[in-house]
């Protein structure tokens, strides 16, 4: 038995049911972890207008200790951000800077996690579709030569009929897994995409928080002993 025949015997012992319920069950996950980071991504967006006036306040009468364990209780990026800057005001502004774009990076790194399985899910589902679609087609091919043999007869020639008609809708059943695949891979692409964008715009709007503290602590007239 030739390379070909073993993994023709396979493909028809499979069929193509299981490339549906795989793509169920990958698209159930994406929806799971669609839902999850949405909710997360709101916690970490918070109130900014709220979270820089209060900071304004704090830092404008000095009360840096005050303005560190206020945004230590905010679940929102750019108190994160803020506060790792502030923990180390005592420093100077170039050195509160760079621990700021540090616990950045890890907020990125957080709020990132998860997004690779949408972006993959969007590329390989209709591929996944694909291969069902294929294994299917051979299927219907395999039945419609299977059902060609024998004298030309008229009982033989009716029953071809029968026989061509079973496998032009066993070949439209087998397109339903393209189909699914691509139903798939569309919101996997669109979700993966408005969370790539809700990331970098949660991360861009640090830079309000970010330039608020290094506007402070650039006065040289605040005393160290309040910054640190």
């Amino acid at each position: 038995m030739s390379t070909i025949d073993v993994l023709k015997t396979l493909f028809l012992a499979s069929g193509a049911s299981w490339v549906l319920w795989a793509l169920f069950g990958l698209s159930a996950v994406g929806v799971a972890l669609t839902v999850e980071r949405l909710i997360f991504f709101h916690e970490l967006a918070g109130d900014l207008h709220s979270l820089a006036n209060a900071l304004d306040a704090r830092l404008s009468k000095g009360e840096f200790r005050d303005a560190i364990a206020d945004l230590d209780q905010s679940p929102a990026v750019a108190a994160r951000v803020a506060s790792a800057g502030l923990k180390l005001a005592d420093r100077g502004p170039a050195a509160a800077e760079k621990a700021m774009e540090s616990a950045a990076a890890l907020e990125r790194t957080r709020m990132e996690r998860g997004l690779i399985y949408l972006a993959t899910l969007g590329n390989n589902a209709p591929f996944l579709g694909l291969f069902g679609t294929v294994v299917g087609v051979i299927a219907a091919f395999e039945a419609l030569g299977t059902g060609a043999g024998g004298p030309a007869t008229t009982a033989s020639a009716a029953a071809g009929a029968v026989a061509s008609q079973a496998v032009m809708s066993s070949i439209a059943e087998a397109l339903v897994s393209t189909a699914v695949g691509i139903l798939v891979a569309l919101p996997a692409v669109a979700a993966n995409n408005y969370l790539q964008r809700r990331s970098t715009a949660i991360l861009a709007a640090t830079d309000v928080l970010k330039n608020l503290v290094l506007a402070y602590l650039s006065d040289s007239k605040l005393p160290a002993s309040e910054a640190a």
